[in-house]
């Protein structure tokens, strides 16, 4: 049996169970323009966070996950609309929100709709890192 097959074996036989996805980490330059965006235009609120060593802040997506900012540099997309490197948040009114981004004066990309009939619109936040806000997702299956 070759190395890799004994590899897959072990992965499956030692697969941990995931519970949810508790925080995306994004490297800024600037901690406070970054809250401004996430906190003014996304509508995330701040959340208390340790005192780490260097600067950043956590905001809080949805009930349990969490946005966290660490400050000194960023790194970028290297091609402009691209689909990797990017996080997205599910909102309960789609088209509420887009009008929110909208009357803020966030430029965006979209409204598109995915072959499975999700909405999506694509913006970036002030370092060009590129967030989805979704809506109007099908079911999960069990």
């Amino acid at each position: 049996m070759g190395r890799g097959r004994i590899f897959c074996r072990l992965v499956a036989f030692f697969a941990m169970k995931i519970a949810e996805l508790n925080h995306v980490a994004l490297r800024v330059r600037d901690v406070d323009a970054s809250i401004r965006f996430y906190r003014d235009v996304i509508g995330l609120p701040l959340m208390p966070r340790p005192d780490f060593n260097f600067r950043g802040a956590w905001l809080r997506i949805g009930t349990y996950q969490e946005l966290h900012l660490i400050e000194g540099g960023s790194a970028r997309p290297d091609e402009e609309g691209a689909r990797d490197n990017h996080f997205a948040l599910r909102v309960t009114d789609f088209e509420a929100s887009a009008a929110q981004m909208q009357a803020a004066g966030v430029v965006f990309r979209g409204p598109v709709r995915r072959p499975d009939g999700a909405r999506q619109i694509f913006l970036k936040d002030p370092d060009g890192h590129v967030l989805e806000v979704c809506g109007e997702l099908p079911p999960v299956a069990p």
